[in-house]
């Protein structure tokens, strides 16, 4: 029996409140269409029939209708009560419960029933157990697979505290992608994401390249960020070897998270996308609506996004 509830990661489109201002009016291009078309109602209706609960839906996600159509949805495992406090991140924090150890096949039971192409799994951080849960992803990895041979998976992993043995779980796991995010600028790290660290989080990623993974990773503007800064991040994320970086605006779920400092334009993140690729990046998404599995069916081929962007650059 499918009973199972995956709660949010992404983060809602809401208006965020600034420290200097009482509301700022979210600008026009952070407004996105109602969702339509019959692949998005077919998964609607399963979700709605069989009680279903994905990302997409329980945070609103202003890419969800888009992302149904193509057959892409989002879980999240390991419950939803992380032992992290974010800043950014509207994730209850205390002590979650204990581990459910039918959960994988659970998961994979829900991706079978949603006929699902690309399932993009992700977890809270898991930090009072000594495997940080990577046992768990370990076993949903696997199930899904079993179920779904013809499903590509990308997980979205937690640093697992940099443990190598915890690590290499996933890289024995072997899903089409592994994405670890460092979502912020390394000045803003100790702010933004409390526990972690930012050269650990980019040690994670060389190692998961290490192991033979295709990677990736994501950034939020919006909280304060230079241009420099967001070019060293890109830099940085070079270095580690990362293939796919996601570059989107930071919204802030509640009054009690950290504020949106200003609304990222457009031309600002497209110009992003062109220095990411000049770094040697295989595919960089840069938008304000890009979430960190925007597309996501899409970052496990290899040069697809940098032959998209040459094609672009050689018609101009």
């Amino acid at each position: 029996m499918l009973s199972e509830h995956f709660t949010m990661i992404e983060l809602p489109v809401v208006s965020s409140v600034n420290e200097t201002t009482s509301k700022i009016k979210k600008p026009d291009w952070l407004r996105v269409k109602l969702p339509i078309g019959e692949s998005y109602k077919h998964v609607r209706g399963l979700v709605d029939t069989h009680k279903l609960h994905t990302i997409c839906e329980s945070g609103n996600c202003p890419n969800m209708g888009e992302c149904w159509g193509e057959g892409t949805a989002t879980f999240m495992i390991l419950g939803n009560i992380c032992t992290r406090s974010c800043g950014f991140c509207a994730v209850a924090t205390g002590r979650p419960d204990p581990i459910d150890w039918d959960e994988p096949q659970r998961v994979a039971e829900a991706i079978h029933l949603m006929k699902v192409k690309h399932a993009v799994i992700t977890s809270v951080d898991r930090d009072e157990v000594k495997d940080g849960g990577s046992i768990i992803w370990y076993n949903t990895i696997k199930a899904v697979k079993a179920l779904n041979p013809d499903t590509t998976l990308e997980t979205l992993i937690p640093d697992f505290k940099g443990e190598k043995e915890n690590i290499q779980r996933i890289i024995d796991a072997a899903p089409e992608v592994v994405s670890h995010n460092i979502e912020t600028v390394e000045r803003l790290s100790r702010q933004v994401r409390i526990q972690a660290r930012y050269r650990r989080s980019m040690e994670v990623l060389r190692t998961l390249k290490e192991g033979g993974m295709r990677t990736k990773s994501g950034i939020m503007l919006g909280l304060g960020e230079t241009r420099e800064e967001v070019i060293q991040t890109l830099e940085d994320l070079r270095n580690s070897n990362v293939d796919v970086v996601t570059i989107g605006q930071y919204l802030q779920p509640t009054k009690k998270h950290l504020p949106v400092h200003r609304f990222v334009h457009p031309n600002e993140f497209a110009e992003y996308r062109k220095i990411g690729y000049e770094l040697g990046l295989d595919y960089v998404e840069s938008g304000p609506l890009v979430r960190s599995s925007y597309h996501s069916e899409k970052h496990v081929i290899a040069g697809y996004g940098r032959a998209a962007w040459e094609r672009e650059v050689g018609s101009l």
